[in-house]
């Protein structure tokens, strides 16, 4: 572009055509000292300019404050998720035994040279060090803590980098669909482009994930995605907090997203920058004379050459030590502001208060101990706004997938720590078959297997007809087994009370 007056666009208006110019995303190319936006935005300077800006820049010769001035209205994202026009959030810290690496002779070396006696940190990885086995762990590690039929987007190191996650999310993935996961970075060019349309279209399910270096931290209006994964350092904060912005989309159904954190950014939420105002620009030299270019960088990759120039380290680990990869989770809930809070008030900020149909534990376990209670209290519930849609949110907040509903209401009314639907049954199994013969106990084992694989679900009395016939083929074969129908449905009903009756510490 030679200047707004040649432009195909504006060349055709006078200056003084325009009363009012509104600019999106003004701490781009406007706010670029050297930008041939700025010449375009100056040409029609008789106009009133509204500047608009999630993410407003200080730094250099990009300084949004100096060419807008100070903002007339801020509305910060605290408010945003309060007022209920954003998602909020919660935060998976993973960490690994092999988040550094050093050299040692039991390792191959398959290309490039090692530094011995370095400590590589996060920043080398996939720059100038790659370990394969080291991405193939944290891809497996994600993948089991995601809902793989959510859309989720993985940060990487570089395009390449985005490559191998791709290739190695497609391998372990649970869908059979060849497209499951997609690179989109600035080299995929047009095709790339296609996928991310189709990954942000809500009605299809495929792509599902997609990889990316730097092209998808900003611009990218996808409602529905409810992960976040960080496989590269985020050290702007302005670019930390457009990658936060990918999931503080509302969307149908969309409770909250999580950000699954490999590479310490959580720090971010520490800084006073995160929620509120930049800090004024250092004053710089002056770059070097060059042609003028847009500043609008946050949607082109990074400039990989300087780590093309080298050739990168591939290290193959020794046999046994991808084994002995170890991995920690530790989940934070936070706040509108950024801030750690317990996961109680995330609930609360999120549902409300649990409405107090039962005021102990003692109360509760014995509501859910007969299946007729428990329906009634699971119908008061839902009536009161907690749901099977909202139970099952609260079920994957606390990472209770494998406990009983009943679990979570204990959780979230008295802060007990979950246990497993596995765990219930192993500390009651002996009060549950005391007594029993062993015809009684190969149905009641049946049952707690069904109970075990799928959840509370399958101990409801609507549940029992179809049990029968799954474990014996047909109801009378059932009954020449167990008895009469009325005593099979006891037998049903008795055992309950035995499976909530203590709690399993």
């Amino acid at each position: 572009m030679s200047g707004p007056e040649n432009s195909p666009y504006f060349g055709d208006y006078p200056k003084d055509y325009f009363d009012f110019v509104i600019i999106d995303e003004c701490h781009r190319g406007g706010a670029n000292d050297e930008s041939n936006w700025r010449d375009i935005m100056e040409y029609f300077s008789p106009a009133i300019q509204l500047g608009l800006t999630a993410t407003p820049k200080r730094k250099d010769n990009v300084d949004t404050y100096r060419y807008f001035g100070e903002p007339v209205y801020i509305y910060s994202l605290k408010e945003g998720i309060n007022d209920g026009f954003l998602t909020p959030f919660r935060v998976k810290r993973i960490q690994t035994t092999l988040d550094d690496y050093m050299y040692t002779p039991d390792d191959r070396i398959v290309e490039g040279e090692v530094e011995e006696g370095k400590l590589y940190t996060e920043p080398d990885f996939n720059r100038i060090i790659e370990i394969k086995e080291r991405e193939t762990k944290r891809v497996q590690i994600f993948l089991s803590e995601i809902n793989q039929n959510e859309k989720s987007i993985v940060f990487c190191a570089t395009q390449d980098h985005a490559a191998a996650v791709r290739d190695l999310v497609n391998q372990y993935k649970i869908s059979r669909d060849t497209k499951y996961c997609i690179r989109v970075t600035a080299n995929d060019g047009e095709l790339g482009e296609q996928y991310l349309r189709e990954f942000q279209d809500n009605e299809k399910t495929i792509p599902a994930i997609l990889t990316t270096s730097q092209k998808l931290s900003t611009g990218v209006d996808a409602r529905n995605i409810r992960n976040i994964i960080l496989m590269r350092p985020v050290n702007i904060m302005i670019e930390f907090k457009q990658i936060i912005g990918r999931g503080t989309r509302l969307f149908d159904g969309k409770e909250y997203f999580t950000l699954y954190d490999f590479v310490n950014a959580f720090h971010h939420f520490a800084d006073p920058e995160w929620d509120g105002e930049p800090d004024p620009p250092t004053p710089q030299p002056p770059p070097p004379t060059t042609d003028p270019k847009d500043d609008d960088q946050d949607d082109v990759e990074e400039d990989e050459k300087e780590y093309n120039k080298r050739t990168k380290v591939k290290i193959t680990l020794a046999d046994g030590k991808e084994r002995e990869i170890q991995h920690m989770v530790a989940t934070s809930f936070m706040s509108a502001d950024g801030k750690p809070i317990s996961a109680q008030e995330f609930l609360h900020n999120l549902f409300g208060t649990l409405p107090g149909f039962f005021q102990s534990e003692e109360e509760l376990r014995q509501l859910w101990s007969n299946p007729v209670t428990r329906k009634t209290l699971l119908d008061r519930l839902s009536e009161a706004g907690y749901g099977k849609e909202e139970l099952d949110t609260l079920q994957k907040l606390i990472n209770a997938e494998k406990s009983d509903l009943c679990d979570v209401l204990e959780y979230v009314a008295f802060a007990l720590t979950p246990i497993t639907r596995e765990m219930r049954v192993a500390g009651a199994q002996n009060q549950i078959f005391h007594d029993l013969g062993n015809k009684q106990k190969e149905f009641l084992e049946f049952v707690l297997s069904k109970y075990i694989e799928t959840g509370v679900g399958e101990l409801d009395q609507e549940k029992l007809p179809s049990l029968l016939q799954l474990k014996y083929h047909a109801i009378t074969d059932a009954t020449e087994e167990l008895g009469g129908v009325s005593q099979i449905r006891d037998l049903f009903i008795e055992f309950q009370k035995y499976l909530y009756k203590v709690r399993v510490a």
